[in-house]
């Protein structure tokens, strides 16, 4: 583990920088660059903020799904298996399985969790509006 500053440190006092200095202060599509680039660092914040626990959850719900997997050790595995395993899902729901009945709610109310997370990454603002 690394000592101070930590990422998130680091990763605030380059968005500071972009949003007070840079964005404010160059015109056109230099200016508009600097706002995108700071958005992405937000973006980026809160992945590493969320990831863990997002990822956690995504796979407490397919095995919910598609019957329980021992969870896999590291993040970079994890990730491929949940590929994997949505990749399972997803040929269930092509041949029909998720048409009607008590699988077909569990999967919307897998896919809205799946998306709300999603959002809380990539535009938080936008899933407070849609919640409202």
């Amino acid at each position: 583990m690394q000592d101070r500053p930590t990422f998130d440190e680091l990763l605030a006092a380059v968005e500071h920088f972009l949003d007070t200095e840079i964005v404010p202060n160059v015109p056109g599509s230099r200016g508009f660059h600097a706002r995108v680039s700071a958005n992405a660092i937000r973006i980026v914040r809160r992945e590493l903020e969320l990831e863990d626990g997002q990822l956690a959850a995504e796979w407490e719900s397919l095995d919910v799904l598609l019957g329980p997997e021992p969870v896999p050790a590291g993040r970079a595995i994890l990730r491929t298996e949940l590929l994997r395993r949505n990749g399972l899902l997803c040929e269930r729901i092509r041949t029909g399985e998720a048409d009607e009945g008590d699988f077909h709610a569990a999967v919307i109310s897998h896919a809205r969790a799946v998306v709300t997370a999603k959002l809380r990454v990539t535009n938080p603002d936008l899933l407070s509006r849609s919640l409202r």
